[in-house]
């Protein structure tokens, strides 16, 4: 029988978020596949883990992803374990997953701690509904892509960044989805962890003074309906009341239900769009 990945969740900062199951399985495992074993190493010694440790990392995620399915295969048991965090979260773990559920290996999750969820809960800021995106992408186009349709989003956004990129991101967020609230969390779960909440403009004047340090979480509101019905009710102001009816006129739609669109989208009554028309 085949072998199973586990995708261990570890702690983003404070080691006392190790949960028991989770020491329990990477001592089990075969084998730990880690994104960076220099780092990994410290968390290994510190709960006195023995197991073999190999890595899988952005650079070798294919190639050493077939050898880690063929160890799977084989009958071992695999642990998966990324710098802090959870495993397939921004990292390359989640290739790995693809390989094993195209093989048939059975792949379960140590669940624990992950930056976006920690620091969501904390922001003040909704989280019903939220969108993650973790960092932009470096390529200028793509970044772009990824911005405009950020625009428009109207759930919780989250957005990791690095401390020396936080000034240019919350710059290019400004000048594309405006004033929002934003709340900046850093050092998640250590002993400076701080959630700045501000605007995005107070945030860049904090900032131009203030050199960011730390991994920074950002967690940014969407577009309220409020805004959206703003801007659609703007746009069709921009016709005339016969200009809007022959909009929905034109589509084979009756003239007694023209009116009452028209009346909804420009926040008008019915008798008002009768009025003008005469």
């Amino acid at each position: 029988m085949p072998g199973t990945l586990y995708l261990c969740a570890t702690p983003i900062g404070n080691l006392e978020d190790m949960t028991f199951r989770c020491i329990r399985i990477l001592k089990e495992v075969d084998l730990i596949a880690a994104e960076d074993t220099r780092n990994s190493i410290k968390l290994l010694n510190h709960f006195e883990i023995k197991t073999p440790m190999t890595s899988y990392h952005e650079y070798n995620k294919i190639e050493k992803g077939h050898k880690l399915v063929e160890h799977l295969l084989n009958g071992e048991d695999i642990a998966l374990i990324t710098d802090a965090g959870t495993p397939g979260i921004s990292d390359p773990g989640e290739e790995l997953v693809k390989m094993c559920q195209e093989a048939g290996i059975v792949v379960t999750a140590i669940p624990g701690a992950a930056a976006c969820i920690t620091a969501l809960t904390i922001s003040g800021l909704s989280t019903r509904r939220f969108a993650f995106e973790a960092f932009l992408p470096a390529d200028k186009k793509e970044r772009q892509a990824v911005l405009d349709e950020l625009k428009e989003e109207t759930r919780t956004i989250v957005l990791y960044e690095a401390p020396h990129r936080l000034l240019k991101t919350l710059q290019l967020l400004y000048d594309t989805i405006g004033n929002r609230k934003i709340s900046i969390c850093r050092e998640l779960t250590k002993k400076h962890e701080t959630v700045f909440a501000a605007t995005m403009e107070e945030a860049l004047a904090y900032y131009n003074n203030h050199e960011p340090k730390g991994e920074c979480v950002m967690v940014i509101e969407g577009k309220s309906r409020d805004e959206i019905r703003a801007e659609e009710q703007a746009h069709w102001e921009e016709m005339t009341i016969e200009e809007h009816m022959e909009y929905y006129e034109s589509q084979g739609i009756d003239r007694k239900e023209a009116m009452k669109r028209v009346a909804k989208d420009r926040g008008i009554g019915k008798r008002d769009v009768y009025k003008a028309l005469l």
